[in-house]
């Protein structure tokens, strides 16, 4: 890279130039001034480079579509390579650049190397060689007059490299050498201004934006070069100013180091008094340490009058006493009502059976009474009817009417009374066949009653199921993120404040719970077993004494509304589990509570065995097992009571089954395994509720339909009666007007008056079928009544009875605190009494290490010294004393090392200082330095962009074309515009308005403006000619031509598809005619 900066320098030597209004272009006056310079510049630069980089030959093997091509030697100056297309032309071109180690994608001919490698073929093979002679060869000694490059590229897009000397040794294989090669002879392969391939000059002029055409004016001047390295140089500056003001940060400890070795160098005095100070404080201590001594005696003394005094076990152990007696009593009088009440209940189920059956019994009663009286009405209403009949057939026959034919008359008649009498017959087999259905329509509507009466109570059991699985499912929820939601939605935040009040010791000792929390199953199976035995106590918390547990109170009034905080139990902490020895219950098949769980900390234990008394309850998974056990004979040794797996209390004479199916709410294990649980057993129950609610739907739809036709069939039951009534009124009216024919009036006043008695005995029947229905109907309401009252009886009864029931467990659970209160408050007597000896025997110990004290500090200070310092102070004072004269005696002892010291602190630190100082003034000379080589840089760039300008002025007069270029350095644009002959008036300059031939020949004009302003070994060019007219061409071999004589130090490889027959015969020109390809021939 420093290489190519130096060829940079040698070409452009500006000349100072006025400095111009702020455009990149420049004034005519200045463009005269600077044709003297291009004229200076490249005498300069054509005898500073050299014989150096020009390509000797080239060689390709299996090279794209060629098996062969080469040895190709070109000349010193000017080589053309022609061919017709096909022949290899360009794979040349592509070799060279491939063969210096170019990419794929500079060639424009592929994306990838393994393109390269002729079809049918492994590998491709690529030879180049460089000369290496002149002023400056590259490592002359080693590689000699010329390098040899050999690449290999594999089917698979691998590329290997040799780098060989003179003689063909291999020197290097590594791309570091092939790149440091490169940057010696100032070769770009990637810059198209030395290798310009056919796509490339096509695409330029008209294709690519002013900013890329700006681009690559930089990039062909080396001025990107510059460019990056001014950029790399600034942030080297930036992170050498960080490292500046690191290391002043590391002078600061230097100075402190520096500090501490001057006081350390300055503090050299005399130790006497220290010494002296020393033997003082020792005397001290050992006055101090009789006076602690002395304290410790009294505090004892002080503490055993204390005990002696505290009469408050004594009270409490008599206290406790008269409450077990109260609660024991208490007990058996709940116990005692509890049998009344369940004989009283048993007495009320036998007299609701009995009066269930006297229901049936007096409700049957009733309907036959119906029967009969409807039957009585309807006689009686038929009687009144036979009666109008009569006074109508008296008033008729007293008032005389016309006889008619007597024959004709009763032949009507009898004909009338026989189609009555068949009508008759059919009404009353309708009134049989109704009054059947009726009876069936009733037993079938009091069986759907029935049943509908059952589902409804097992709907309401499903509906009370489901209630409670859903408020468990919802504590399941809460407890997922945090499982402490399981014993309330706010305790997680309770414990947060119990840990805050404990840090801000308003605890004399943290309170222990929920105490649910911190127990756990051995046996998961026995979740509802337990849960059923500790019932209350899973939100319990433990507290030491009663400043806490008021503390506690307060805490818990903030999370939980008064009646439904959890339980506070107060008991004394300790750190080891109760002593049940002949306390516990142990059974070779059933565990206890207690053995069931797993507690870490023995505070729970302890309050659980002191409220609940775990140590002393089994776990009996089976039914049978558990009444066998607990009911066939003697319980077990101090076994109280049993659970079962179902949650089931067994006592030795009593056995509680739970009214409700019992849940695991606080001992579960996954919460979302019981989750997924309580959802499937959701799912179960809403679909069962749902079966029973559509049941229910429908056996209430049939009991309204088989109602609706029971009252159809009896509304049709009463017109069927109905009909027969009439039909025998008209049978007996029939009859009774044959028989007036031959009676007279006598007879039928006789028989209106026989049929008024019936009437009125009916009537008598009547009334007393209606009284005796009235009382059916009293007896049954009154034993209705009666049957309410005793329901309603049982249910107060049941209420009192489940009251009881807690009582009982509350009295039981008091009972058995207050049994274990009382052997803790005996324990605790004992231990206090076994204390104050303990602490007797102390006060005894402590008394002759006092006298043993007093004496050994007798014989360091006969005199007892006034100590107002405790002898951890003293003997701090002593330890640092005793370090200080050490160190002292130490550093005194050997003062040339401290002086030593010193002197390295002090050489040190100013030797950094110094350093730091220069790195400063190095950096702001730099700064002075960057600006001043960025004006140098832009008036480089500025002397380029001139003379580039005129070159290409130069090349584009001799077209007799008119050409411009307008440079932008503060946006970075080069905008080229090109007039054709003729049309220099016109204010389009659009390059897409030239022909072909102007287009390429303008191309060719750039490019040897940039070649005129550059260095480079060679320079290439691809078919620069092929879209050029025999004028054009002429014109642009001439001027390559020439320029190539007066660069005859630089190498020029120039390939056309077109004749060279036209081109002056010179021994600086070489032609290299290329054969057509063997497979066009085979192809003719």
């Amino acid at each position: 890279m420093n290489k190519r900066k130096s060829f940079v320098h040698n070409v452009v030597k500006p000349s100072k130039t006025p400095r111009t209004d702020g455009k990149t272009h420049v004034q005519d006056e200045e463009d005269v001034d600077e044709e003297d310079e291009v004229q200076q510049d490249h005498s300069l630069s054509a005898s500073s480079i050299g014989d150096i980089g020009v390509i000797e030959s080239i060689t390709l093997r299996n090279f794209m579509s060629h098996h062969l091509l080469g040895p190709f030697k070109f000349g010193p100056n000017v080589n053309f390579i022609v061919g017709n297309n096909g022949t290899g032309k360009s794979a040349i071109l592509t070799a060279l650049i491939v063969g210096l180690g170019g990419k794929a994608t500079t060639t424009n001919r592929g994306t990838s190397l393994k393109g390269f490698v002729k079809y049918g073929e492994s590998f491709a093979d690529i030879k180049v060689k460089l000369k290496n002679r002149g002023n400056d060869p590259y490592k002359g000694d080693i590689y000699g007059d010329s390098i040899c490059i050999e690449h290999r590229i594999t089917s698979d897009g691998c590329r290997t490299c040799k780098i060989k000397n003179k003689i063909g040794h291999v020197i290097s294989t590594k791309k570091e050498e092939l790149t440091a090669i490169l940057d010696h002879f100032g070769i770009q392969v990637d810059n198209p201004v030395s290798v310009l391939n056919q796509e490339m000059s096509k695409q330029f002029l008209h294709s690519k934006s002013e900013a890329d055409k700006y681009k690559f004016f930089m990039k062909a001047t080396l001025l990107e070069q510059m460019k990056r390295d001014y950029i790399h140089i600034k942030q080297t500056k930036a992170l050498t100013r960080e490292q500046v003001e690191r290391q002043e940060e590391c002078l600061k400890d230097l100075r402190q180091l520096f500090l501490q070795k001057k006081e350390r160098y300055e503090r050299l005095s005399s130790l006497d008094n220290m010494r002296q100070t020393l033997e003082d404080l020792k005397k001290k201590m050992a006055w101090c340490l009789v006076r602690e001594k002395e304290r410790l005696v009294e505090q004892l003394i002080e503490q055993i009058e204390k005990e002696e005094s505290d009469c408050k076990r004594e009270e409490k152990l008599q206290l406790c006493q008269s409450k077990v007696t109260a609660a024991e009593k208490r007990l058996q009088d709940i116990q005692k009502k509890l049998c009344t009440l369940r004989e009283e209940q048993e007495r009320l189920a036998e007299e609701s059976c009995k009066m269930k059956e006297e229901i049936k019994v007096k409700t049957k009663a009733l309907k036959s009474q119906e029967v009969v009286y409807f039957r009585a009405e309807n006689k009686l209403k038929q009687l009144e009817k036979e009666q109008c009949l009569l006074q109508e057939r008296i008033h008729k026959i007293s008032h005389g009417s016309g006889r008619r034919s007597h024959e004709t008359e009763q032949a009507q008649h009898l004909k009338k009374i026989a189609a009555f009498k068949k009508q008759l017959e059919k009404l009353e087999k309708e009134s049989s066949a109704l009054n059947q259905e009726i009876k069936d329509k009733q037993q079938a509507l009091l069986k759907g009653r029935e049943e509908y009466d059952k589902l409804s109570m097992e709907e309401k059991n499903i509906q009370v199921s489901l209630e409670s699985k859903l408020k468990r499912k919802k504590q399941l929820m809460a407890s997922r993120s945090n499982r402490l939601r399981r014993f309330g939605d706010h305790m997680p935040e309770l414990l947060e404040s119990i840990d805050k009040a404990f840090a801000q010791g308003r605890f004399i000792k943290k309170p222990v719970g929920p105490i649910g929390a911190c127990i756990s199953l051995k046996d998961p199976s026995l979740a509802v077993a337990v849960e059923s035995c500790l019932r209350g106590f899973f939100k319990t918390f433990c507290c030491d004494n009663y400043r806490d547990e008021k503390v506690l109170q307060g805490l818990m009034s903030s999370y939980f509304p008064k009646g439904s905080r959890p339980q506070i139990m107060v008991c004394p902490f300790t750190d080891r589990v109760y002593n049940l020895q002949g306390r516990g219950v142990h059974h070779p098949e059933f565990p206890s509570v207690l053995d069931c769980l797993n507690i870490e900390n023995p505070v729970i234990t302890n309050c659980l065995i002191d409220m609940r008394g775990i140590e002393s309850i089994l776990i009996i998974k089976e039914k049978a097992c558990a009444r066998r056990v607990m009911q066939g004979s003697r319980p077990p040794k101090n076994c109280r009571e049993a659970f079962t797996a179902d949650g089931d209390q067994v006592f030795s004479h009593r056995y509680y089954t739970p009214e409700h199916e019992v849940l695991v709410k606080y001992l579960g294990g996954d919460p979302e395994a019981e989750i997924r649980l309580v959802e499937s057993e959701l799912e179960n129950s809403q679909a069962q509720l749902s079966r029973f609610q559509l049941h229910l739907v429908s056996v209430k739809e049939d009991i309204q339909f088989m109602e609706e036709k029971l009252r159809s069939v009896i509304m049709a039951c009463k017109k069927n009666q109905e009909s027969i009534n009439k039909v025998k009124a008209s049978i007996t009216e029939l009859e009774n007007i044959e028989e007036a024919q031959a009676e007279d009036i006598s007879s039928l006043e006789e028989d209106a008056q026989e049929n008024e008695q019936k009437i009125e005995s009916e009537r008598r029947n009547a009334k007393e079928a209606q009284d005796e229905l009235k009382e059916h109907e009293r007896v049954l309401s009154s034993i209705n009544q009666k049957y309410k009252d005793v329901k309603n009886k049982m249910e107060q009864l049941s209420d009192e009875t489940e009251q009881l029931k807690e009582e009982q467990v509350k009295a039981e659970a008091v009972c058995s605190k207050l049994d274990q209160t009382l052997k803790i408050l005996e324990k605790k007597l004992e231990d206090h009494q076994a204390n104050i000896q303990t602490m007797k025997d102390d006060l005894s110990l402590r008394e002759e290490e006092m006298q043993d004290c007093e004496a050994k500090a007798k014989e360091i200070c006969p005199v007892r010294q006034q100590v107002d310092q405790s002898a951890k102070c003293i003997d701090a004072e002593i330890t640092r004393l005793r370090q200080k004269i050490s160190t002292e005696e130490s550093s005194h002892g050997d003062k040339e090392q401290v002086i030593r010291e010193y002197a390295e602190a002090h050489t040190n630190y100013k030797s950094k200082s110094s350093q730091l100082r220069d790195l400063r003034k190095f950096i702001d000379r730099l700064d002075h330095i960057m600006i001043d080589r960025q004006d140098r840089y832009k008036s480089m760039r500025r002397s380029l962009s001139v003379r580039c300008k005129l070159y290409f002025n130069n090349f584009m007069m001799q077209l007799n074309c008119c050409g411009s270029m307008m440079f932008n350095h503060i946006n970075e644009t080069l905008s080229i515009s090109v007039k054709p002959p003729g049309q220099e008036k016109n204010n389009v300059n659009d390059m897409r308005s030239l022909s072909g031939g102007e287009r390429s020949f303008s191309t060719v004009c750039f490019i040897l403006a940039l070649w005129e302003i550059t260095e480079s070994p060679f320079r290439c060019l691809d078919e620069f000619d092929v879209y050029m007219d025999m004028h054009n061409r002429s014109i642009s071999m001439n001027m390559l031509v020439a320029l190539s004589e007066r660069q005859h130090l630089r190498q020029f490889i120039f390939i056309t598809p077109q004749s060279t027959s036209h081109l002056p015969k010179s021994a600086h020109i070489t032609i290299h005619q290329l054969q057509d390809p063997e497979r066009e021939a085979e192809e003719e």
